[in-house]
């Protein structure tokens, strides 16, 4: 039975949000803060390592280019994950497939938790591998579970609590690694494990939540199993009008298989939208700002912050962006997604000059430490307003549900592989650029804020065939259809979006 007006509590759609959120994107922000605190301990583990096993004693570039291996596999693993994430979603549908994920999760985390029984750096690089598979994964996935669940009026903020999520996990993973906690010589190894318990919490909790609704009647056709569920995530009887939506899109897709990534390239009706996802999602990683998570450490040693104060100074650094990616929930239905976007990016460009001043002058001013310090939470902060939160939104609300899953897949691909780009060359742009390390991430940031401003339409209040003409007007600018469907081929992939 569906109705028209009765509304209730979602709170079994909130629930289904927590229980996913702490075993997918929370597991992202989580891995990325855990390697920062046992950064000396595991150098010097893969020094005496190397020393037992073939009585080589390395070159501290020596252990600083196996270290970055150590972080930055986690990308690839990542990368993998993305590209298998779409396949999945569409053969077991999207909760099956997070819970599918943990199997990963589980392999990588017990192998950190022997790695240093067993004396091998290489356990903890396949360990980082295959959580970052989790990872890539969950990241793809979460998103478009979110989104194909929520009501209209709560997709905005539903979608962007995977950001909250993440935030939360660099949060919780920095005041994990606390030496007060397991941050300490003697416990780095269950550090690295310890990913495992939110793993864990989601493999009790998820199973008792619906599939997403979009997925049991668009993909599956089962249009009873999609009613029940609405009605579980809805907390009330289904509303007419969201039902017939879902038909609506149903209908307009019937007999169109899942798109392969590569057809997307081909495709001239999503051209710009696929430039946007690939420009937004590179941005997120050549930023630097997910590196700075990586080598904290390092940062802020640059920055003039004494040893004893970095690792509470790098809570400060989660906290910045946990407390941003709150506000940008909050703000983005009001302000929308190109105004935080653009405004993001433009507050982290003047924040990296302001930067790149300060280290210029804190060898003369005392206090200018402080300054790079507040320079580097700012940084952060402006990135969690708007980069960290609105980029995942993106390809749920401009790709249709045959090519949403590929579109994931090339907007996660792209995201992962400059992640592993970054984080191998950061270190080195940290020691190389010195007082002008943040140049070229200031420089990326200026670069995205431009391309925001000129190519990217604004969703917010907009209905999806307004959206479909705007990119249109790029897609097909300078050419004339011989035929009115060659222009309306991609409208119609917009026009049966979320």
């Amino acid at each position: 039975m569906v109705q028209s007006e009765q509304k209730g509590s979602p709170v079994t759609l909130v629930l289904m949000v927590a229980s996913a959120a702490i075993g997918g994107t929370l597991q992202y922000g989580y891995n990325l803060a855990i390697m920062n605190a046992p950064t000396v301990f595991i150098q010097t583990f893969i020094n005496e390592t190397f020393l037992e096993r073939w009585d080589i004693q390395l070159e501290d570039y020596q252990v600083t280019v196996v270290w970055t291996i150590i972080v930055s596999i986690f990308s690839l693993g990542g990368f993998a994950g993305a590209l298998i994430a779409g396949p999945m979603t569409i053969r077991y549908g999207r909760k099956k497939c997070l819970l599918l994920n943990n199997v990963f999760l589980m392999s990588g985390a017990l192998l950190a938790l022997g790695s240093r029984a067993a004396k091998s750096f290489e356990m903890i690089i396949l360990s980082r591998v295959l959580i970052g598979i989790n990872a890539g994964i969950s990241m793809n996935v979460q998103p478009m579970y979110f989104g194909e669940s929520a009501p209209k009026h709560l997709r905005g903020a539903i979608s962007l609590s995977s950001a909250v999520f993440t935030a939360f996990g660099v949060v919780l993973g920095q005041v994990v690694g606390l030496r007060e906690i397991l941050g300490s010589e003697s416990c780095w190894q269950y550090l690295l494990a310890s990913n495992a318990i939110p793993g864990f919490i989601q493999l009790v909790t998820l199973p008792w939540f619906p599939e997403s609704p979009r997925y049991l009647l668009i993909d599956r056709g089962d249009e009873k199993a999609c009613i029940d569920a609405l009605r579980r995530l809805r907390g009330c009887e289904v509303q007419s009008g969201e039902l017939d939506e879902i038909l609506q899109e149903q209908a307009e897709t019937r007999g169109m298989g899942p798109s392969r990534p590569w057809e997307l390239f081909t495709d001239r009706s999503v051209r710009w939208q696929l430039i946007s996802v690939i420009v937004l999602s590179s941005a997120m990683q050549l930023c630097g700002n997910d590196s700075i998570y990586f080598y904290a450490s390092y940062v802020f040693k640059e920055a003039g912050i004494s040893e004893d104060q970095i690792q509470y100074a790098t809570i400060g650094t989660g906290t910045c962006e946990f407390t941003a990616c709150i506000m940008c929930n909050l703000l983005v239905e009001r302000k929308g997604r190109r105004f935080m976007l653009m405004g993001g990016f433009i507050l982290m460009t003047v924040w990296a000059v302001i930067f790149t001043v300060a280290l210029s002058f804190q060898s003369y001013i005392s206090w200018m430490p402080y300054v790079n310090m507040t320079c580097i939470f700012t940084y952060i902060l402006s990135f969690g307003m708007g980069p960290a939160g609105v980029t995942g939104v993106l390809p749920t609300e401009i790709f249709n549900q045959t090519a949403r899953p590929a579109a994931y897949m090339i907007a996660g691909s792209m995201m992962w592989l400059n992640l592993f780009f970054v984080g191998m060359i950061f270190p080195f742009i940290m020691s190389g650029l010195s007082d002008y390390c943040f140049v070229p991430f200031g420089a990326s940031c200026l670069l995205s804020a431009l391309f925001v401003g000129f190519f990217l339409p604004e969703t917010k209040g907009k209905s999806l065939s307004i959206i479909a003409g705007e990119f249109q007007k790029l897609n097909f600018r300078g050419f004339e259809p011989q035929h009115p469907s060659q222009y309306h081929r991609g409208k119609a992939c917009l026009s049966t979006a979320l």
